[in-house]
């Protein structure tokens, strides 16, 4: 059975990337994989990488020594089959427990040496999944997709060939008028959500099911 590992880096469990990492484990559960899912706002206190180099060192190269909230979620992650991240856009960037984890997973592959770049030996498919309140067209070259790119070229290089979704213009809140929030059309923010957010819902399913099914890293 194959073991997939999804991560909601949101602070919000029950909105956005939360239901759409839920989904995805719906659609990876359906092809028979074991999931777990990781909420990073409600682990034990954790931070991002202390420089400490324990992960070079010759017993423990490639593993992150460290240990704190993050520990088990990065000694499942080296198990796993699959790798499933989710995070809203804050700030146009990823948020900062994101970037802990992401800090810890990559920096411990690293090796300093020529002759070998990765101490990861066994890549696995990833799909990086990012919420947005911005408009889908913020995600050119120019704008956000080279903060897209930055991370999907690095998880495809030191963990394994990684895909992205973006879901953009999404709902913030329920209520718009309580927060004076004028720059928004609440009504048209809730008819999005009502008819796009589905369509994203179900391709969070199929895209959990297709790693499980046909996963991407071994169609390369």
């Amino acid at each position: 059975m194959k073991h997939i590992v999804l991560i909601n880096a949101s602070p919000r469990k029950e909105w956005n990337t939360g239901t759409l990492i839920r989904e995805a484990a719906r659609g990876a559960d359906s092809e028979g994989a074991e999931v777990k899912i990781f909420n990073l706002y409600r682990l034990e206190k954790f931070t991002g990488c202390i420089s400490c180099f324990g992960c070079k060192l010759p017993e423990n190269k490639g593993k992150c020594i460290y240990q704190d909230g993050l520990a088990p979620v990065l000694e499942e992650i080296r198990h796993a089959d699959g790798l499933i991240i989710g995070t809203p856009n804050y700030l146009g960037d990823v948020t900062a427990v994101f970037r802990a984890l992401y800090e810890r997973l990559i920096f411990q592959y690293i090796t300093y040496k020529k002759e070998l770049m990765n101490y990861n030996d066994r890549k696995i498919p990833v799909l990086f999944i990012m919420t947005s309140n911005a408009p889908e067209e913020y995600y050119t070259p120019e704008g956000y997709g080279t903060m897209v790119s930055g991370y999907q070229n690095t998880l495809s290089n030191f963990i394994g060939s990684t895909k992205v979704m973006i879901c953009s213009d999404t709902l913030q809140v329920n209520d718009y008028d309580k927060y004076d929030w004028t720059m928004f059309d609440p009504d048209a923010k809730k008819a999005r959500h009502q008819i796009v957010f589905p369509q994203e819902k179900q391709k969070a399913f199929h895209l959990g099911a297709e790693m499980v099914k046909n996963p991407w890293q071994t169609m390369e």
